[in-house]
């Protein structure tokens, strides 16, 4: 596999090559950073993006879709140009190839579920490089990258170069973009990263239109079982869909279980191993339900690899969330922002900031844009469930300011996630943009009261807009 070609290629990622079948001399990149040599992978690219692959020396471009006059362009500048229409194939290769050249003797851990990956995969990195390992990791405290809709992860890996000892890599259960479902995307994923370490965290709807059931998001959780071939899966002993995939565990693995009743729990002094106590709850760098959660996943993970107690413990306790993470972002009052984008996620984190709140709960949602009427109606129920009975205040935004094109709040959207709160007789007040809202949850609180952010896009740059409002 060190020596790669354009027609290789082409075959991998059951593309057609346009184009002369050359040699690859550089590695897999995303445009912007393409090097002489480098393979450039993305979904669609037009003429002007063909320009500067070729200007910047690129061995070839792959691609899904062709815009304009690309394919001319490619031809008159030489540059051979794969056409697929799976170019998660191509994604998963460049990952593969990436790890075969520049970490074949790693240890490699994949990270998947539907809530929780992010938390789960980056504390196991702090684990490992406390341990002392040369770790990487596609999720860190400023992004988060994605493992199939671009070669960011195949890039790093191999700018990584020499001396690399582990990867832990978080895998989406599902992707897609514009109704396109990547199917088996996890399976697909797994299967190149080849992992020894395979850790579940739960089963919930979040993709809607990708996956529409508990049974399909399932199904595509479970994939990263089919074939595997490694030694360890960690598994969430209480979520019922994970528990159920230990019977799809190949007798060669290892299964280690996390959560109540298990060798890895939590418990009101703390998280325990067996019967002693690993680490005290006052060590926690947070205890809200769905941190410990994924802090226990990252225990039995660490766990079953051997890693010494006191390390586990050291590197609990110093551990740093990731952005928007159950953050807070001020005292008084109390600011706390959160990824929160899907029921299963809304209900834990209100819940927990409900459980923080002295005075009243001020709960600022970003409705999701541009994902249809069915998770905003499924989000609009989690919310609506969780704060009928609190003293919560209850704000609303489409977040025009901050959204891009693809982000777009359309009126049906917002329309079905008003009639839910409407329907279950609780007031909101809706602003279309993120900056409104953040200024009336800020006017309208008091010192020992809690604002909660939560949402995804929408909400993903309060935090600066927060310091422009204090800076007026």
């Amino acid at each position: 596999m060190n020596r790669l070609t354009t027609a290789y290629l082409a075959k991998e990622s059951e593309g057609h090559l346009i184009g002369a079948d050359e040699t690859i001399n550089g590695i897999f990149n995303i445009l912007k950073d393409t090097g002489n040599g480098d393979v450039v992978v993305r979904h669609w690219i037009d003429e002007t993006g063909v320009k500067m692959a070729a200007s910047r020396g690129a061995s070839c471009v792959v691609t899904q879709d062709a815009r304009g006059n690309a394919l001319e362009v490619a031809k008159k500048n030489g540059l051979p140009l794969i056409l697929t229409e799976k170019i998660e194939l191509t994604n998963a290769f460049a990952i593969k190839w990436a790890i075969n050249k520049f970490a074949p003797n790693t240890l490699r851990v994949v990270v998947t579920g539907t809530n929780g990956k992010s938390t789960t995969t980056h504390m196991i990195y702090k684990i490992l490089s406390e341990a002392g390992y040369i770790t990487h990791t596609n999720t860190d405290s400023e992004s988060e990258f994605n493992t199939l809709i671009d070669p960011m992860v195949a890039k790093q890996i191999a700018e990584f170069r020499d001396g690399l000892e582990a990867l832990v890599l978080e895998v989406s259960e599902v992707q897609g973009w514009d109704e396109r479902n990547m199917e088996d995307h996890a399976h697909f994923m797994t299967r190149a990263i080849r992992p020894q370490v395979v850790v579940l965290t739960n089963v919930a709807l979040d993709h809607i239109g990708l996956v529409n059931s508990l049974a399909e998001a399932s199904k595509e959780i479970s994939g990263v079982l089919n074939g595997f071939e490694g030694q360890h899966v960690i598994l969430n002993h209480d979520d019922p869909l994970i528990l159920e995939m230990e019977k799809l565990v190949p007798a060669s693995a290892m299964v280690t279980f996390y959560g109540s009743g298990t060798e890895v729990e939590f418990a009101e002094e703390g998280i325990f191993h067996g019967s002693k106590l690993l680490i005290p709850l006052d060590d926690l760098p947070f205890k809200s339900p769905h941190f410990i959660q994924n802090t226990l996943a990252a225990i039995g993970t660490a766990i079953a690899l051997k890693i010494d107690p006191e390390i586990i413990r050291t590197a609990v306790k110093s551990y740093q969330p990731l952005k928007r993470r159950f953050t807070v972002l001020k005292q008084d009052p109390l600011i706390i922002d959160d990824f929160a984008h899907n029921p299963d996620g809304i209900k834990a984190t209100i819940k927990s900031a409900a459980e923080l709140a002295p005075g009243k709960l001020h709960l600022v949602c970003a409705i999701r844009g541009s994902r249809g009427n069915s998770i905003n109606l499924l989000n609009a129920h989690a919310v609506a469930d969780s704060i009928k009975n609190l003293d919560c205040d209850l704000i609303l935004t489409s977040s025009e300011d901050v959204v891009d094109d693809n982000n777009q709040v359309k009126d049906p959207e917002k329309k079905v996630f008003i009639e839910v709160m409407q329907k279950e007789g609780i007031n909101c007040i809706h602003y279309a943009t993120l900056r409104e809202a953040l200024k009336k949850a800020l006017s309208s609180s008091n010192n020992n009261d809690t604002i909660l952010l939560i949402g995804a896009q929408g909400m993903d740059p309060a935090s600066d807009v927060l310091k422009t409002i204090k800076s007026e």
